[in-house]
């Protein structure tokens, strides 16, 4: 249902809510490609935040975006990754209501 307000492209948040949530998913998740599937699948979702691998051997990162985008992406965290990862556990935690998101896209750090 369009509103017809020709504000087509603009960057406009005054009644948009997002959601931000860090995350840490556990198994085999280093070395079978989980971070750049994550990033690519966080893309997609409009999304912007990052992900790293831990030293713990698990995968952390942040995200931020629309509070079903944010949903979409725990499920994919929690069931499907990349294709040779072997998904136990994923945990979410700090996720709070933002006015705006803290950065333009989804990255992948060392």
């Amino acid at each position: 249902m369009a509103t017809g307000s020709g504000n087509v492209g603009s960057k406009e948040t005054t009644n948009v809510s997002f959601v931000s949530c860090d995350f840490e998913v556990f198994g085999t998740v280093q070395g079978v490609f989980f971070r750049k599937h994550t990033q690519k699948e966080a893309t997609k979702l409009n999304l912007v935040g990052w992900v790293k691998n831990a030293s713990s051997g698990t995968v952390q990162g942040h995200m931020e975006g629309r509070k079903d985008n944010i949903n979409k992406m725990k499920t994919w965290l929690r069931t499907t990754g990349s294709p040779k990862s072997k998904i136990t556990k994923a945990d979410f935690s700090n996720e709070k209501t933002i006015t705006q998101l803290n950065g333009t896209s989804f990255n992948v750090n060392k």
